[in-house]
């Protein structure tokens, strides 16, 4: 059983979003795909067929999970202040000794973490270790290539 799952109220618009495109638009595709396969004959040697009953078996687990996810999930209000890190927050920091650069990290649930939008997950190293933070504090985060000194910039 799953724990309860925070998110923000845009990332769960995104996965309700997701499920409706799945179940309303993909599911159904890819039935008539397998039915139609399924038409032609011997399914032994029908590569349709089983290109789409793989692609269906996806379709129906990611259907599951986001139906698991919805049902455990709980909004977290971005936090309205700028003095705390929180989920929701924008977060402008730089890594210490590298005042130049830059990065702005949004806090975000679990679900909606994508590092190419800058949306870190609270539940990971650099999310857990910015929560509750505030403006000059320092973060230390265990990176590959060993441990990073973030400095806390701004936040939004």
């Amino acid at each position: 059983m799953m724990d309860k799952v925070q998110l923000t109220q845009e990332g769960l618009e995104e996965l309700k979003s997701e499920l409706q495109q799945l179940k309303k638009e993909k599911l159904p595709q890819v039935i008539e795909r397998v039915s139609a396969a399924r038409e032609q004959g011997d399914l032994s040697e029908n590569a349709d067929y089983h290109a789409g009953k793989e692609e269906q078996s996806f379709i129906e687990a990611r259907i599951s999970e986001i139906e698991d996810i919805l049902a455990h999930a709980t909004v977290v209000k971005n936090t309205n202040t700028h003095s705390q890190v929180g989920i929701g927050s924008r977060v402008e920091v730089y890594i210490e000794g590298k005042v130049g650069k830059t990065f702005t990290y949004e806090i975000v649930g679990e679900f909606e973490a994508d590092p190419e939008e800058g949306k870190v997950s609270a539940v990971s190293p650099l999310g857990k270790a910015l929560l509750g933070k505030k403006k000059g504090d320092k973060v230390t985060v265990e990176a590959p290539a060993g441990k990073v000194v973030y400095v806390i910039k701004n936040i939004k």
